[in-house]
């Protein structure tokens, strides 16, 4: 049995004794990684001093294998790990006391990143991280420098030097706050120089590292020096009074969940707007009891403002969240969005403010000044990111952050980092760097677009396509399972992210598939709020539902299907428009509504009355929504033609019933395929470019109108029909 309470023990002897020194490492990293107690995702460090041969000379050296820069230690591989001479790092101390004059230390820490490519070893491109010279420097053949909450507790506490005495009976030393790099790494090299028999250092309002001669020692002492803490803090929040007392107790109530869900659907859409002035952004929904417990207590409002401690944390969170005074027993909508209004704009004065009293003559330009995490009582948590994803790790971040401020109030009292020691890991030059060394976005990044009937056929192919251009989608199908069928076939290509705990739904990632009958409002109303609660509001809708009900053997429409046709094809689409522009109206952000119509609509023909002409409607609803909806929405249609290969529409029973129609031969045991492809060469050879019409060809349709490539084109109509002349406008 396991005698570990708060961390997860998972070293396996027989795992670890197949594996080289380098595979050990990333063995121990990957197993430090799995456990957030232990370490916030793509924080923290591992290292192994290891002997191997010199490409160059043929001599054994010793090489330190450093995770590098970026790259979450639950994930990383081989290749996320930087190698480099280690007698190379150590000469470069050289180097920067010679830089490090009076007045040129900060430059002399800049300049030191830059000369790490002058040791790498065996041309390993992995980038360096920063903090390097901290796994360099210390005497262990293996470091680990992790982020826990429980020690950062202890680090973020005001009396942080004298508890870490108190916890670790001086098994466990302390370095004063410094921002990562040459000089801490100095400064733990003189400490485990002084005191030899320590195997670890308390970083103050950071974290801590470990170091031991072995790999396997070195992870259970990591584990044995978060256990000794998490055990400390858990002892004295018991004793004051545990969760019933924590932050100062409750001064505010939850809201059920059915209201508390209510009030957060009505209120995303146009809170991502207000956020998203500059750019857009994507929420993260979180109402689980631990975060309401903290953003219901007394002690919220001053421990939000205080901001958080880890520079690992802020950088996500920024400097501080933006908390809420609302009462949701005796307040309603109304009055949060006023809340929320006037808070935003004391934000961004305070946020401008941090910028202008704490910049440096050669400070990057102020980024957004908008919060990306929103605390409200009664409700939870909202977190933003330019994607889900980053969304999510926010929500992480601040979780870990409460996590500090609980564990921190319960030994001593919690403190924050200095505001000008937050603004330089802010705004580090290096920081700015590596962000503009970042690939562009997709052309549809921060987009979240609904594709209705994403359960097959065209909608299948377009949620598809848009997710390659960087979009979050919807899959939005009558069909439940066919929706989630979608959305699961993007998702298990591009993977869900971390997890969070929360509302459900908020807990997606690039995908979600949701259930959604365009003939029915409240049913598409409930679609919407669902968005709302899943990314926090949406950009564009792309309807590619439809019917096409064959007449009777009489050659008849009957009127069920003809109403059914002008239902679905017609009145369906203005439902989810109208709808729609309710929220659209609410986020103020630009977006568009692209309807399927059909090559149909223009060509009268026998046998399809009830559909032409309700695509003919759908061509003029195009038009009158553009007007309906302009300017914040454009509002354009794609055509297509006869799709065989792929669509809905064309199950074996009416392919057969074509086939005969056109006097194409067939036999009736023959293959759906083959008769497929039979009646798509039909209908290809009677276009002027004779090819076959796929759900492919118009996807293409859809992400050119959903783009920005056609921002002035309104209430028109894009056919995708291989050159049908029939349907030439006249």
């Amino acid at each position: 049995m396991s005698k570990h309470k708060h961390v997860s023990y998972l070293w396996n002897d027989a795992e670890a004794a197949k594996l080289d020194p380098v595979a050990r490492l990333v063995y121990r990293s990957n197993r430090l990684g799995a456990d957030q107690r232990i370490t916030n995702t793509g924080g923290g460090n591992t290292s192994s001093k290891i002997r191997e041969k010199d490409p160059l000379t043929g001599q054994e050296v010793e090489v330190l294998w450093v995770k590098g820069s970026g790259g979450d230690l639950r994930t990383s591989t081989r290749e996320n790990f930087s190698s480099l001479y280690q007698d190379k790092l150590l000469g470069l101390q050289k180097s920067y006391a010679a830089r490090s004059d009076k007045g040129l230390k900060s430059r002399a820490e800049d300049d030191m990143v830059g000369m790490y490519t002058h040791a790498t070893f065996n041309l390993n491109p992995r980038a360096s991280s920063i903090d390097t010279p901290l796994h360099s420097f210390l005497p262990g053949r293996h470091v680990d420098h992790m982020h826990p909450n429980a020690i950062i507790s202890i680090a973020a506490s005001k009396n942080c030097e004298a508890l870490t005495r108190q916890i670790f009976g001086g098994k466990m030393a302390y370095v004063k706050w410094m921002r990562p790099g040459f000089e801490l790494g100095l400064a733990m090299q003189e400490i485990s120089r002084a005191q030899p028999d320590v195997r670890a250092i308390m970083m103050g309002q950071h974290g801590f590292i470990s170091w031991a001669d072995e790999d396997k020692a070195c992870y259970e002492l990591t584990l044995s020096m978060i256990e000794t803490a998490s055990a400390y803090i858990d002892e004295k929040y018991q004793a004051k009074g545990g969760d019933a007392k924590a932050f100062g107790g409750p001064a505010y109530q939850t809201l059920e969940a059915e209201k508390r869900h209510a009030t957060l659907a009505a209120i995303l859409p146009w809170l991502r707007g207000q956020v998203s002035k500059e750019k857009r952004f994507v929420g993260t929904v979180q109402d689980d009891e631990k975060i309401l417990r903290f953003v219901n207590s007394k002690d919220a409002p001053r421990l939000a403002e205080l901001g958080t401690s880890c520079p690992d944390h802020f950088l996500r969170t920024k400097i501080k969240p933006l908390y809420v005074a609302w009462n949701p027993q005796s307040e309603d909508a109304a009055a949060l969005k006023a809340k929320l209004a006037a808070g935003l704009e004391q934000y961004r004065k305070d946020y401008a403010a941090y910028y202008a009293a704490c910049k440096r003559p050669d400070s990057p330009a102020m980024r957004d000044p908008n919060p990306t995490v929103v605390l409200i009582p009664g409700l939870g948590m909202i977190a933003w990111g330019k994607d889900k994803s980053e969304s999510r790790v926010t929500a992480e971040f601040y979780n870990c952050a409460v996590e500090v401020m609980r564990g921190a109030e319960a030994v001593d009292q919690y403190i924050a980092l200095p505001q000008q020691e937050a603004f330089d890991i802010e705004y580090w030059l290096l920081e700015e760097a590596k962000l503009k060394r970042m690939p562009a976005e997709k052309e549809l990044a921060r987009q979240v677009i609904i594709v209705v009937g994403a359960g097959s056929g065209i909608g299948k192919e377009t949620a598809h396509r848009l997710v390659k251009e960087g979009a979050h989608i919807v899959c939005v199908d009558k069909n439940l399972e066919a929706a989630q069928a979608t959305a699961k076939e993007i998702t298990d290509k591009l993977g869900t992210g971390i997890g969070v705990a929360g509302t459900g739904i908020s807990n997606c990632g690039p995908a979600i598939g949701l259930a959604g009958d365009i003939m029915d409002r409240t049913s598409l109303r409930r679609m919407l709020d669902q968005v709302a609660l899943a990314y926090g509001g949406f950009d564009s809708i792309c309807v590619t539902a439809g019917i096409f009900v064959p007449p009777d053997t009489s050659g008849r429409i009957p009127d069920d299907k003809w109403a059914l046709t002008f239902a679905l094809n017609v009145t369906g689409s203005y439902l989810v428009a109208d709808e729609a522009f309710k929220t659209w109206k609410e986020q103020g952000l630009r977006g568009n509504l692209v309807l399927t119509t059909s090559a149909n609509a223009a060509v009268a023909k026998k046998g399809s009355v009830a559909y032409d002409t309700s695509k003919a409607a759908a061509n003029h609803l195009v038009r009158e929504l553009a007007m309906e909806l302009s300017p914040l929405v454009r509002v354009n249609g794609v055509a297509p033609a006869t799709v065989v290969q792929g669509s809905a529409m064309f199950p074996r029973d009416r392919v057969i019933a074509s086939l005969a129609k056109y006097g194409i031969p067939y036999t009736d045991d023959e293959a759906t395929d083959s008769l497929t492809t039979k009646l798509s060469k039909f209908y290809a050879d009677r276009t002027l470019t004779k090819s076959p019409i796929t759900p492919a060809d118009q996807a293409e349709a859809y992400f050119l109108l959903v783009t920005s490539r056609l921002s002035k084109t309104t209430g028109q109509i894009i056919t995708v029909d291989g050159g049908l002349h029939e349907a030439f406008l006249r």
